[in-house]
């Protein structure tokens, strides 16, 4: 990857809707390269997709929650078991497998502490595995962005 292909990747974060005439201008490139390019970022896996970004606020969904969750044990089985059913539910936004005290954080957003207890209730606590959740409320959204630094 050289700087054209970083700077094509500046630009579809950017204007991810920007016509491949128009990023390949803001590029320096003329159409059938920077498309070449752009196909092959693609196909590197560089870049994974496209996506359209909703207002949480907007849409009611105003509670951001940091469930740090630690399990009974670590097996694979289990390991695999949990991040299966944890795609399954899509007040799950993010979840990560850390290092540390918790084995997983996952981020959940719902539209109330009330949603949220009862979503721990129902469903967290009876994922695969899990020993303990000891949820962290977010206070306000300070930075949250999906542009890469390239």
């Amino acid at each position: 990857m050289d700087d054209t292909d970083r700077r094509i990747l500046r630009m579809a974060q950017a204007y991810p809707d920007l016509p491949i005439a128009d990023l390949a201008e803001k590029v320096g490139l003329s159409h059938t390269p920077c498309w070449r390019r752009l196909k092959k970022l693609e196909a590197d896996g560089i870049i994974a997709g496209r996506a359209v970004l909703l207002d949480a606020k907007r849409l009611g969904l105003v509670v951001n929650v940091f469930a740090h969750a630690r399990l009974k044990q670590h097996d694979e089985e289990t390991l695999d078991a949990l991040e299966q059913a944890v795609c399954l539910h899509p007040q799950i936004v993010e979840c990560f497998s850390m290092s540390g005290t918790s084995d997983y954080v996952l981020r959940v957003v719902a539209e109330s502490i009330e949603e949220y207890e009862r979503f721990l209730k129902k469903t967290l606590l009876h994922l695969p595995g899990v020993s303990s959740i000891n949820s962290s409320f977010a206070l306000k959204t300070v930075k949250m962005t999906t542009v890469l630094p390239v």
